[in-house]
This record gives structure tokens, sequence and C-alpha cells, in this order.
């Protein structure tokens, strides 16, 4: 079978890649010269540690795709490095005592650790901390290499067709005609636009059960020392279902996050990159129309606790930027798919887990449609 794919971040990439290693035949089309939307602007972390129950499967196999695809492409930088979320204070202790007794704390990997074991396991974080919830399952890619190494991959197999700079403008039964007038021809036509909800996408699906999500996130030059795993804040319990409960409950009623952290719907993460320097974010904006610039605030307050959960100074910020993702708005979905014809189909959605959720979603997808 021939698939003509429109979108190039990682969920096109992602089901361009199930299709090749099943045989079949894929011509990709991206209208810009480099995918630049949310797949790089990302952590680049495979995250298990806080996706709900009813994802956790799903998780695990993205999971376990991506150690595979890191063992035949290894220019996409996967790590299993595991994550720490550091707790400060006897209420966030308290909702990671809860995810460590919940069932399925043992396919996370979750192991609640003091600070000292928490120091030997990441002698990088010598600041102020009264334990770590460890997640030996998350693991890390080069956000901004995989793409381009999962593309020079599939074009080594000589059934994979990758068009940089080629805008898709109509779709016509299973034949995508772009803004060259180049007719690319298939048998199937997935759509995957990341967070461009209208133009093409609106003329295929009509209006989708998705919205838009902003954030903001920092680069920082080498730290000079191994971060061995990735690093979250307390804060981060309040954004991820795993952690839901009465402890949570508690966390929320009676600790409130400091002004600019609520402001901002803040929590950190810190991953550190294959150059040494630290990923460090995020925020999350869900109301449109976004701003074109980006808030001082936040980056404040990411380097304050970043530098208390370190002890020490922040290497020196390199880069600022904003990124914008697509989430589906059922929240029983992890993504959403629209069949807008017999041959087509547009797939958008993921959140914040298209990184993490990817290769799996691609398979989904295949098995989905009999590929």
């Amino acid at each position: 079978m021939r698939l003509v794919i429109i979108g190039g971040g990682i969920l096109g990439t992602a089901h361009a890649l199930a299709a090749v290693r099943r045989g079949h035949e894929v011509v990709h089309l991206e209208r810009e010269v480099e995918a630049r939307g949310a797949t790089v602007r990302n952590f680049g972390l495979v995250w298990v540690s806080g996706r709900s129950a009813n994802e956790l499967d799903i998780t695990l196999r993205s999971r376990q795709l991506w150690e595979e695809i890191g063992g035949q492409v290894p220019g996409v930088g996967f790590r299993a490095t595991g994550s720490m979320t550091l707790v400060r204070n006897e209420h966030e202790l308290a909702v990671a005592e809860a995810a460590v007794a919940n069932p399925g704390a043992a396919d996370r990997g979750f192991e609640l650790l003091d600070a000292d074991r928490v120091r030997a396991l990441n002698p990088a974080l010598r600041g102020k901390f009264l334990a770590g919830l460890h997640c030996s399952t998350d693991a890390a890619v080069e956000s901004r290499q995989a793409l381009p190494a999962l593309r020079r991959y599939m074009e080594a197999t000589e059934r994979y067709s990758f068009f940089a700079g080629t805008e898709a403008r109509t779709v016509t039964g299973s034949t995508v005609i772009d803004d060259r007038g180049r007719r690319h021809e298939g048998d199937l036509v997935l759509v995957c636009p990341g967070a461009a909800h209208s133009g093409l996408t609106r003329e295929l699906a009509g209006d989708l059960p998705v919205r838009r999500v902003r954030l903001q996130m920092m680069q920082t030059a080498p730290l000079g020392e191994p971060l061995t795993t990735a690093v979250a804040d307390g804060d981060s319990f309040r954004y991820y279902p795993a952690f839901a409960g009465a402890e949570l409950d508690r966390l929320n009623l009676e600790q409130a996050q400091p002004f600019t952290a609520a402001q901002h719907k803040m929590q950190l993460l810190m991953v550190q990159r294959l150059h040494g320097g630290l990923t460090i974010g995020d925020t999350h904006e869900y109301d449109e129309p976004f701003a074109f610039d980006v808030d001082e605030a936040p980056y404040e307050h990411l380097i304050s606790v970043s530098e208390e959960l370190l002890g020490r100074k922040l290497p020196q910020v390199v880069r600022r930027w904003a990124g914008v993702y697509s989430q589906s708005i059922d929240p029983g979905a992890i993504v959403t798919r629209a069949q807008a014809s017999d041959a087509v189909w547009v797939i958008t959605g993921p959140g914040g887990r298209g990184m993490t959720l990817g290769p799996a979603l691609g398979e989904e997808t295949a098995d989905l449609l009999h590929l």
C-alpha cells in the first residue's frame, strides 16, 4: 500500500515509521523545510510516570518501541534515564507515598527515595528537598535530532520519500495536490497537522474536539556535570493524572502555588541534552489568542526552583522559546482520529504526550486501518 502523510512532526513521522516497518510505501509532506512545532520545542521526554491508569498500557508500549527504535536508529538519542520528582514538604510527600502505594506503581518503576538515596543516584542534586519519587521507566530522546534521524532510517528502505517545504493544498480522493501543483497519489492519506487546526484540516474534518495549548521553555549552556535523571518538582503532581486522589486534593487545598506558578499554571521539568545543557520548563496557557512574545516572570521562577533543587547556580540561559501543541478536549481520548472520507484520516491532539506516545499511536493507527 502507498500512503501519503501530511505533517512532518512526531505524529506524522511516527505514522510513517509504522507504515514503513510494515512494508508499505510512504510519501511524506512537510510545509516547513524542517518541523518547527511542538515536536522540536519539547523536552524529548518519554514520560511514563504521570500517565493515567487507562493510558499506562499504551505508554509502556511506546516506551518499549522507543527503546527498540533507539537501538536501530542511534541518532534519536534514546536514554533510559528515569526521572526524579523531588518533594519539598509533607503535602507533596503524601502524594508521592500514595503514588508508590497505587496499583500499577511497579509497572511504572516507582520507588520513593530519601534525600541521601536521591543524591546517590543523581549527585547533581545537592539542594533542598525531603525525598524523591524515582520512576525508572521514564526516558528521553533528542527531540531536535530524532526526526531527521528517523527520516534517514526510512529513506534507506527506498520505500520512503520526504518532501520538505511542501504544503498540501487540496486532497481529492486519495490524491494530494501541493502548493507547486504536484500530485501525490496514494491509497490512503493521513493528515497529522499538529496544532494547525484551521485551513486544510478544517476543510477536511470540520471543527475537531481539540484545543491549542501554549508553553514557555528555556535551554542552558552545559551544566558541566551529568544530571543522571530527568527532574520534576512537586508542582508536577498537579498536572499529571496519575497522581489524582485524596492526597493531591489536600495538596491543592492546603498548599497554594507561588503567585507566578499559579498564574502561569507551572511545573518544573528539567532534562539534560546530549550536549550537556538543560532544557527547563514549563507553563500552560489555554485561552487564545496567544501572545507572540514570552513573559520573563515564569523564567525567573523556573531558575529559582532549579537552583534550589540543584544547590548551585544554573549555567547561562542561552535560549528561550514558546511552543503550541494540540490537545484533545475529550478527557477519555488519548488522540483525536477523524475519518474525513473513505481514504482520508486526520490525526491530532495528543496533548503534551506526542513525543511520549508517538510510536505507539502510529502503531495503533496502523492496526486500526489494517495496514
